[in-house]
């Protein structure tokens, strides 16, 4: 069977930076099959991306998962291939994009950084990492190089790790943070029905949102096509978030939210 790769980045499509990266896999792993996951991660969001990464990877065959946002390229941040505790490979760099992804398979097994210069393109470019650095290594260890061959290990609990932003529940009110908002405008936030208790979502139950100062009222639905349209609903999403939508519209223009925005619900509204 042929080795898979997964690649997801905030690289976008305008330029040649997939391209040029899935060159540089073609070159060396000719017989890899490659599946994008995205690159529309907007640029440099970390979060974004890794949250993206963990909610993918488990759909995806295992493999060796290459994902690069990586605003401090060029700077202190290491290059690392990770092997998770299920056997997955991953591949990015040191600033918190991998480990949430690693976290759904069990956790880092071991973790080396790419510091052989046998596995990477010389001269290795200051400001594009993703062609010379990680886009080898992946390439490398789909053809069965052990992750080892790629430089020293790392200490796993020497790993940057990102903050995720928990939710603050209260008897009738609930402080969420918008943790990413897809191109139709929906707003997925940091809360999951099971952190609600005992309180009651069930179809039609009406939802106080306040963004940035300004109050809306939502009702909670299973599906878009539940509510009127234009009519702003709290639902469950594919991957069990409860997010915010307009049925028909762009909830994130409505509410005036991007990642990382505050936003309260009021769970006793009349």
């Amino acid at each position: 069977m042929a080795p898979l790769i997964t690649f997801l980045s905030d690289f976008g499509l305008a330029d040649h930076f997939v391209g040029t990266c899935r060159g540089v896999i073609a070159t060396i792993a000719p017989d890899a099959r490659v599946i994008d996951i995205t690159h529309g991660i907007r640029p440099g969001r970390i979060l974004q991306g890794a949250l993206t990464l963990a909610n993918t990877l488990p759909y995806m065959p295992a493999g060796v998962h290459l994902a690069v946002v990586d605003p401090g390229v060029g700077g202190e941040r290491r290059a690392l291939a990770i092997r998770d505790e299920d056997g997955r490979l991953h591949v990015g760099p040191d600033n918190g994009l991998l480990l949430p992804a690693v976290d759904r398979f069990g956790g880092v097994a071991a973790a080396y950084e790419l510091a052989n210069p046998d596995y990477s393109l010389q001269p290795v470019s200051r400001t594009f990492h993703g062609r010379d650095l990680f886009a080898p290594a992946t390439a490398h260890l789909a053809r069965g190089v052990e992750p080892a061959e790629l430089g020293p290990p790392v200490d796993p609990d020497a790993l940057v790790r990102l903050e995720i932003p928990q939710p603050q529940v209260g008897a009738n009110r609930v402080r969420a943070t918008a943790l990413g908002i897809d191109r139709f405008g929906n707003v997925a936030l940091n809360l999951r029905r099971d952190q609600l208790g005992a309180t009651d979502l069930g179809a039609g139950t009406r939802i106080e949102i306040t963004c940035r100062g300004e109050h809306f009222y939502a009702v909670s639905a299973r599906t878009f096509a539940d509510a009127p349209r234009g009519q702003l609903i709290l639902y469950e999403d594919s991957y069990g978030s409860l997010a915010l939508a307009v049925s028909n519209g762009d909830a994130a223009q409505l509410l005036r939210a991007q990642e990382g925005t505050e936003i309260l619900l009021g769970l006793d509204a009349p």
